[in-house]
């Protein structure tokens, strides 16, 4: 006796047998890597309990591990020094087990090597694990200073009045100041639309710049109203803070009717677009350079939350960022 199988439900079976499959591999994968970072830090601490033998400590037991384990690698001197390092910088183990050992070793070498404060360390690598950030991608953040744009920058914005608790502080965390389109070449005639034609060209760094959970909709999208049309620059939708985000380029420095012409642009998108399960609209007006002082009086009236950052291309940016920077192809190559 055969049995009858619908098609539909055997897919979706499949399927979710798949993702099974998958979830446990990326588990076991995340394990081993745990297990090697927190063997890495145990050897580190051992390390540093007998520096007083001196560095042919470190060459005699880099020599012996290999002599057990020929086939074993990551155990040369300097890879040794590095776990001594790690074990050094964070002598308390709960932030390694819960945190850096969900991180490869070479990303954990990276931040050991550029980062000398360990609260900013252990933000990078949050961040990291968070985002899914390859080492290049992380040596980029880190670079750009990221940390300084989005956690130390006094931020412009009207969204402590505008928005409810959770959803405010979480939308003035995702907001950063400067942002960094490095990957747009500035020339003296250029125009809003050249700046936005740029972006969705390499949407891919614009979404890493722009931070995890955007989505892109469409650049001068088409928003008809009473029978008047209106082209938003950039429209994205965010999964974390659940809503529509407006996006508003200006090649000059802020004025204050761009904030009207914004708020009439949330208007309209939260009329038109916004369904009961989401949350308030969001708008961002980047610009050339900003008044701190004018921004903040020209959002203090404004019903709708807004958010006025500056944005830097290549040619603002220092020579030294400028050479260290990773290429376009180098970023797209790692984020597939």
């Amino acid at each position: 006796m055969s049995l009858l199988i619908d098609d539909s439900e055997y897919l979706k079976t499949i399927e979710a047998i798949k993702q099974d499959i998958k979830s446990a591999q990326y588990k076991a994968v995340l394990s081993v890597n745990s297990t090697l970072i927190l063997l890495y830090y145990h050897i580190g601490q051992v390390i540093n309990e007998y520096k007083s033998w001196g560095n042919k400590f470190v060459d005699n037991l880099s020599r012996d591990i290999k002599l057990e384990f020929p086939a074993a690698k990551g155990y040369s001197v300097r890879n040794l020094k590095y776990m001594a390092k790690l074990a050094t910088v964070f002598p308390d183990s709960v932030i390694v087990q819960e945190v850096l050992a969900q991180l490869p070793w070479y990303q954990n070498i990276t931040l050991l090597d550029k980062i000398k404060n360990r609260d900013i360390h252990i933000w990078y690598a949050k961040k990291a694990i968070e985002n899914g950030w390859s080492r290049n991608v992380l040596v980029h953040q880190i670079e750009s200073k990221l940390y300084e744009r989005q956690v130390l920058a006094d931020k412009v914005s009207n969204f402590d009045h505008r928005l409810p608790a959770p959803q405010s502080e979480l939308a003035q965390q995702t907001m950063k100041d400067p942002y960094i389109f490095d990957f747009i070449t500035f020339k003296e005639d250029m125009i809003e639309r050249d700046i936005e034609e740029a972006l969705v060209k390499n949407v891919t760094r614009l979404l890493l710049e722009l931070g995890k959970g955007f989505a892109f909709l469409g650049n001068q999208y088409h928003l008809n109203v009473g029978g008047d049309d209106f082209y938003i620059d950039l429209l994205f939708y965010n999964l974390n803070l659940r809503c529509y985000v407006v996006i508003e380029l200006k090649t000059g420095a802020f004025k204050p009717e761009y904030a009207g012409q914004l708020n009439f642009y949330l208007s309209a998108v939260d009329g038109m677009l916004k369904k009961e399960i989401d949350n308030p609209s969001i708008g961002l007006l980047l610009c050339k350079s900003k008044n701190d002082l004018v921004a903040e009086y020209s959002l203090k009236d404004m019903s709708k939350p807004i958010g006025v950052s500056e944005y830097r291309v290549t040619s603002d940016l220092p020579e030294e960022l400028k050479e260290q920077l990773p290429s376009i192809e180098d970023i797209q190559s790692r984020m597939k």
